[in-house]
């Protein structure tokens, strides 16, 4: 049975793929792109899957008029008609989960069972969207003197560029897309090169959803030139972009105009563990949010640093944990917990960055290879991988790793903690293990992050905000606040006379 099943996610995959191959979405309809084709891998097999077009000048130009052309009508539409068409949309993407899964599990690699997680939770930013667009209110200022009224209005932006990474290619392209079509305002979806299908997958449901002509478009091709292109576009009026933080800091540089910007960077995220922490909690979180996708997610803990008096319990544990956790091919395995990684780039990095922990005195506690076996050959797989002992001298400490790759280091008083957690230029996620309230308190209000996760991995959720301080960016998604990233703020002063 299971045989089966695999062969049925080969087909759709493959049939998914062979359907949007080459394939750009521009003004409501799919057209076979003109530029170079550029080779798509399944990460886990090494094959092509399928090739993208890389989209010329003109069809960036024609992507961003089709927008501005829409967003006329789209910006004045009922906020009730756009959150009816973003719940069809939802609706849409959670009852074909399963496919749009695969196609997701084929170019990037997560196993499918944590695909389809994150093709839900798409769904979920659809509706949580759709019922946010129709609660964005004005504000009526009191003025200084009578016979006056201030009238406080939002309106939609414009035309939104969305430049998106490869590690979560639904949600990451859904966040700017629901905010945006919720507040009224038209994007343009610059996908990563690596992982392109999903989101051309999302483009079939959008026209499904009846979402008007030019609303959504979809541009594939490298970031350097089709991305670029955007933001330097005239007719682009904001860049949502999640990614790296040297990426970050080119796009907010090169803008050749003023324009409006979201930048979720980077991470490099701590967890401290305190005396008083549940130990075994603090293990399976650990284990949870520094493997999960293969650490290849901005919020994954890539440090910890734990009290001595519990220190060599934790480590011993977490080294066990990462050792029981299952790497393999996730197609063929949908429930495995790591597939492999994205790409060679990542998995390269992760290589490094161990080997430099290990010849500065790291201790090596679990994992530090690729799987054994004929099945591994030709993918990006490498174990969840502990090293204990580590300082900061060590770059797994001090830069983002972006791979199954965490390092473990004591510390004796929560000062010192809090200041080897600080000691970043990133503050995007920080995670704390703590049962005495004093170390709680302490620890939240010390931890230079926007996000604060205690006795718990999860630090975002859809309806309360996220965002990251320092060089992890500005602005934010989810919650209201990430809405109103989609908005310009209007005051309109009436003199009217009465009272006057």
């Amino acid at each position: 049975m299971p045989k089966v099943k695999n062969q049925m996610a080969d087909t759709n995959s493959n049939e998914g793929i062979s359907r949007l191959d080459g394939q750009l979405f521009i003004g409501g309809s799919f057209v076979p792109g003109e530029g170079l084709r550029l080779p798509v891998e399944n990460p886990a097999t090494g094959t092509i899957i399928g090739h993208i077009a890389a989209a010329t000048q003109a069809e960036v130009n024609a992507a961003v008029f089709a927008a501005r052309k829409a967003f006329s009508a789209w910006s004045r539409t009922m906020p009730r008609t756009r959150a009816d068409a973003l719940h069809r949309l939802g609706n849409l993407i959670a009852a074909d989960a399963l496919n749009m899964a695969v196609i997701m599990t084929t170019e990037q690699g997560k196993p499918v069972n944590e695909a389809k997680g994150e093709i839900l939770k798409l769904a979920e930013a659809c509706h949580f969207y759709a019922e946010e667009a129709t609660r964005v209110f004005g504000e009526i200022v009191p003025n200084d003197q009578p016979g006056f009224q201030s009238l406080v209005m939002r309106e939609p932006i414009g035309v939104v560029a969305a430049i998106t990474p490869w590690n979560y290619p639904a949600e990451l392209v859904g966040w700017k897309l629901c905010a945006s079509l919720a507040a009224g305002c038209t994007i343009v979806i610059k996908p990563a090169e690596i992982t392109p299908y999903t989101a051309l997958a999302i483009a079939e449901k959008c026209v499904e959803a009846g979402i008007p002509a030019g609303v959504v478009n979809i541009l594939t091709g490298k970031g350097s030139l089709v991305g670029q292109a955007l933001v330097e576009h005239p007719q682009v009026d904001k860049v949502a972009f999640t990614g790296s933080s040297a990426v970050g800091l080119h796009i907010q540089q090169s803008c050749p105009q003023v324009k409006r910007l979201s930048l979720e960077l980077g991470g490099n995220c701590p967890m401290i563990v305190t005396a008083s922490a549940d130990v075994a909690a603090a293990v399976r979180g650990a284990t949870r949010r520094s493997f999960r996708n293969c650490g290849q997610i901005c919020i994954a803990v890539n440090r910890i640093y734990v009290h001595r008096s519990v220190y060599n319990d934790f480590v011993t544990r977490l080294g066990v944990a990462a050792d029981a956790l299952s790497v393999q091919n996730g197609l063929e395995n949908p429930g495995a917990d790591l597939g492999p990684m994205a790409s060679a780039e990542p998995l390269a990095k992760t290589a490094q960055h161990l080997a430099d922990a290990l010849q500065k005195g790291a201790r090596l506690v679990a994992g530090g290879k690729a799987p054994e076996g004929q099945g591994y050959a030709n993918g990006h797989f490498f174990r969840p991988t502990v090293v204990a002992d580590c300082t900061h001298a060590m770059k797994v400490m001090t830069e983002e790793t972006f791979g199954p790759l965490v390092g473990v280091a004591p510390f004796d008083d929560l000062s010192e903690a809090v200041a080897l957690a600080n000691d970043t230029p990133y503050g995007l996620a920080s995670y704390v293990f703590a049962r005495d309230l004093v170390e709680v308190q302490t620890l939240s209000q010390g931890l230079d992050y926007g996000n604060v996760a205690i006795n718990n991995v999860d630090p975002g959720m859809m309806n309360a905000p996220y965002g990251g301080r320092k060089q992890s960016g500005i602005g934010y998604e989810h919650g209201r606040e990430g809405l109103l990233e989609y908005f310009n703020f209007k005051h309109v002063r009436l003199h009217h006379g009465v009272g006057a």
